[in-house]
């Protein structure tokens, strides 16, 4: 094990109370050390391929998150700050290949869902196309310049994925008269399709940007995602400083503060609702004609994660109203049993609790004794594996889904570097909205 590993294992240990079944820094030790040894694979032309862990593909946003605990020690650790460079400008490569894939493959191997009806390539493992895709290598890359410094990735291969990036988002604001985009798949359920022959269900222009799927990779029901779209706008945000500060670029910051507005403006509009006992709170999914989606997912960008994004303070009001709604027997994916309370997902069995929203709870949490107990949670529901699953029961952690997911250990490992005071590369406060009407 690397040296600056041990040493962050003791930092952890010392500054987080010992537990009676396992310590915090064992499991720790496990976790932040497996991401490294099994899913991070270099490659010849110098980048690094990220498996997502029981499933031997890249996806963008997994990638990111799988990544989010090294950037707290990347300023001291130059080889830390080399690989996330390293799997960001991978993950540039693969929004050049295709923007609208979710999960690509190491190289053309054609492997992965390649009977489904869209226009993939062999590069592609998977091609349901979601907003938050489109975020994470811009998250990742304004997040290693903020950690360390550097901006030698910010360079000819960024500006082009950015502005493909933009260029997809304007073209998604009005999906029905310019997308391109189709996707159907055979024999599954319908989560993993898209109605109306691969178009998706009808949407009217609200000025945020349309989502095919969730980040579950289900489908949306009605094509404005809120928390995506509220996420695009945080990199967006990043997006036109580095295009005035590093790039020297005021044509493509231009392009994404007015992009920004847009979407900030459709939120405001269109994805805050009045809900009855909890007043006005953020939609899940709209689809401006009307349809309304009133729940979260414990897939992240999530409404219960908008402050770790970046979109506004833990203590934002709206954001406060939301999350009281999120984490109540109203919102229907919200659980409550013998082994824990959270929230589940359609994309998983009934009745099961998702450790990456317990984590997530703790870390928009502005109370030390509330993450301390998500800590003890996700510590007591691993059934012994020494594992953060996808999934588990509510009321016997025993049965759970994916016993290896390395997006869910990396964000047990967030929160326990919050609870120990060592999660250092936080994202900045959130920038003044771009439209009135907005949460901040």
């Amino acid at each position: 094990m690397a040296r600056w590993i041990e040493d962050l294992v003791r930092e952890v240990g010392t500054a987080v109370r010992e537990r009676t079944d396992a310590t915090t820094a064992r499991r720790f030790e496990g976790a932040y050390g497996d991401t490294l040894r099994r899913t991070v694979q270099p490659q010849p032309d110098g980048t690094a391929f990220v498996v997502t862990g029981d499933i031997p593909a890249m996806w963008l946003r997994d990638s990111s998150a799988q990544l989010a605990p090294y950037l707290h020690i990347a300023a001291d650790h130059a080889e830390v700050a080399d690989l996330l460079v390293a799997v960001n400008r991978r993950q540039l490569d693969q929004v050049a290949r295709d923007p609208y894939a979710n999960a690509f493959n190491a190289g053309p191997t054609g492997a992965g869902h390649a009977g489904d009806r869209t226009d993939s390539s062999p590069w592609v493992w998977e091609r349901k196309y979601e907003i938050d895709s489109l975020c994470a290598p811009l998250q990742l890359a304004a997040d290693i310049h903020r950690a360390t410094g550097r901006t030698d990735h910010l360079d000819e291969r960024y500006r082009e994925a950015a502005r493909t990036t933009i260029a997809l988002w304007r073209t998604e604001q009005d999906h029905e008269a310019r997308s391109p985009y189709r996707f159907e798949r055979d024999d599954c359920p319908p989560s993993d399709t898209l109605v109306r022959g691969g178009r998706g269900s009808l949407t009217a222009v609200t000025g945020m940007s349309w989502s095919a799927f969730r980040p579950s990779d289900d489908a949306c029901r009605y094509g404005y995602l809120v928390p995506g779209n509220a996420f695009a706008s945080v990199v967006l945000a990043d997006l036109a400083r580095t295009a005035d500060e590093v790039l020297g670029d005021p044509a493509l910051a231009d392009d994404a503060r007015a992009l920004r507005a847009d979407l900030e403006r459709g939120i405001a509009e269109h994805g805050v609702v009045d809900v009855e006992g909890h007043g006005a709170v953020y939609a899940y999914e709209v689809d401006g004609l009307g349809g309304v989606l009133l729940m979260d997912d414990a897939n992240v960008p999530s409404l219960l994660s908008l402050p770790y994004l970046g979109w506004c303070s833990p203590e934002d009001p709206l954001y406060l109203a939301t999350r009281r709604f999120v984490l109540s027997p109203d919102n229907p994916t919200y659980l409550e049993g013998t082994a824990a309370r959270g929230l589940g997902s359609p994309h998983t069995p009934p009745d099961h609790i998702w450790p990456i929203a317990l984590a997530l709870e703790g870390l928009t949490s502005t109370d030390d004794a509330d993450r301390a107990r998500l800590l003890d949670t996700l510590l007591a529901t691993d059934a012994g594996t020494g594992s953060t699953h996808e999934s588990f029961h509510k009321d016997d952690p025993a049965v759970f889904t994916r016993a290896w997911f390395s997006w869910a250990d990396a964000m047990f490992c967030e929160l326990v570097l919050e609870v120990a005071g060592l999660r250092t590369a936080a994202r900045p406060t959130p920038a003044p909205r771009a439209a009135a009407g907005s949460a901040s």
